[in-house]
């Protein structure tokens, strides 16, 4: 049985106000998610403010991205091991964003996983099709490519603390969703794609989240879909109630 694991990538949002204010209101309520992970990923300048609010509350702390190297002459950038220093658990790579706003290629994401790996970190790895793309029929082949090259050379024990994270781009934050059998086909492709690569013991470990416009109102039925594991969450996580509120939606998925 995989966990399910709700994540909120917060982007370049809050101060350090607001920041506290949501890391302490998610905190606070954090028990009443039973048996789903909770993962908040705040900017970078906050990681410590909300570490600290946190305290010792059942939610994980995460980054929003990371460099591939160590140390070095490399200004504005942030080691995985300045991450887990800091005590982030998880960190986001080839999001849509960094993916087409900022250039990143597959290879650069590679890099990244085989960094954050390195420096204890779990990544949450990113794939995901422009609304041109599907519309031509190409989703699958997007997919497929954005995998094997974004987790090239990556081991089958390693792959245990990888997260994959479906976002269709065209859905993030434009409140369109995708239907949850355009979700269940992508996620049912990429398990098998993770059980052709390694095995079928792997492809049931691994976590595959959904993520694009998910709110209380649609969790429920994405993340009941059987390859769905969680979900991936940008404006509905700056809400503390619906973010706790998805997360009490995966709640009653996994219990049921």
């Amino acid at each position: 049985m995989r966990t399910p694991l709700i994540a909120g990538n917060w982007k370049m949002n809050t101060d350090s106000s607001t920041a506290r204010g949501l890391a302490a209101a998610i905190a606070t309520r954090a028990v009443e998610a039973a048996d789903v992970e909770l993962l908040v990923c705040p900017p970078d300048v906050y990681l410590a403010l909300v570490r600290d609010t946190l305290g010792n509350a059942r939610v994980g702390l995460g980054a929003q991205d990371m460099y591939h190297e160590t140390q070095g002459a490399f200004t504005g950038e942030t080691s995985g091991g300045m991450l887990r220093d800091i005590g982030a658990t998880y960190v986001i790579l080839g999001h849509s964003e960094r993916r087409h706003i900022l250039g990143e290629s597959d290879s650069d994401v590679n890099k990244k996983v085989v960094a954050a790996l390195t420096a204890g970190l779990k990544p949450i790895v990113c794939v995901g099709e422009l609304l041109e793309e599907r519309e031509a029929g190409r989703t699958a082949e997007v997919i497929r490519t954005q995998f094997e090259g974004s987790l090239a050379g990556i081991s089958a024990d390693a792959m245990a603390s990888v997260v994959i994270a479906y976002e269709p781009v065209w859905a993030i934050g434009t409140g369109k969703v995708a239907t949850p059998d355009q979700a269940e086909e992508v996620h049912a492709d990429l398990r098998k794609q993770l059980a052709a690569r390694y095995n079928d013991a792997v492809a049931d470990k691994v976590r595959i989240l959904y993520g694009g416009s998910v709110k209380p109102d649609n969790a429920g039925e994405l993340l009941g879909l059987p390859n769905v594991d969680g979900a991936l969450i940008g404006g509905a996580s700056l809400k503390a109630d619906d973010f706790l509120a998805i997360a009490l939606a995966g709640t009653a998925v996994a219990q049921a």
